[in-house]
């Protein structure tokens, strides 16, 4: 995601087509270098998350995977995930306990998530000089970093503020 302002287009107007086929043949390419297997489950449950910057909870996958033929059973859903999770396709968001696909699955480091608590949209921001604070900042304070997910929540431009 390097320095690259499309990864803010959640919150604007865009080609979301071009969008989601473009992450679409990001993840088959790594795949491919990877030498991974793109199962059909793993590719539908992709695909189910790229149909918008909106983050769904596991089950709401599992619904449209059983829509989809792949049965519904929450081995299933937790699997594909699991396996999107591990090779950065995919990312959890821990305040909401729900998933979203990486935009730019080649170039996402030290992701920052916004979240716009009235339209559900999520946006991904690269911040690696934050997260190097805070590496930094738990080391000297002797603090073993196991996972770290940064989440922002508030309103996004396209949304009506409330007034007071």
């Amino acid at each position: 995601m390097a320095d690259s302002n499309s990864n803010v287009l959640a919150f604007t107007k865009h080609d979301h087509r071009r969008c989601k086929n473009a992450a679409i043949k990001a993840v088959e390419l790594l795949c491919e270098e990877r030498k991974l297997r793109l199962t059909p489950v793993r590719r539908r449950t992709l695909e189910i998350l790229l149909e918008s910057h909106i983050a769904l909870g596991a089950y709401e996958v599992l619904e449209k995977l059983a829509k989809a033929g792949f049965g519904e059973k929450p081995p299933l859903v937790y699997r594909a995930l699991g396996f999107l999770m591990e090779q950065g396709f995919v990312h959890k968001l821990e305040k909401l306990n729900a998933y979203v696909a990486c935009v730019e699955p080649n170039r996402c480091a030290h992701p920052c998530f916004l979240v716009c608590k009235q339209c559900g949209r999520v946006a991904e921001q690269s911040v690696p000089k934050v997260s190097k604070q805070l590496a930094a900042t738990a080391q000297q304070l002797g603090f073993s970093t196991a996972t770290s997910v940064m989440e922002l929540s508030g309103v996004c431009a396209q949304c009506p503020t409330e007034k007071s």
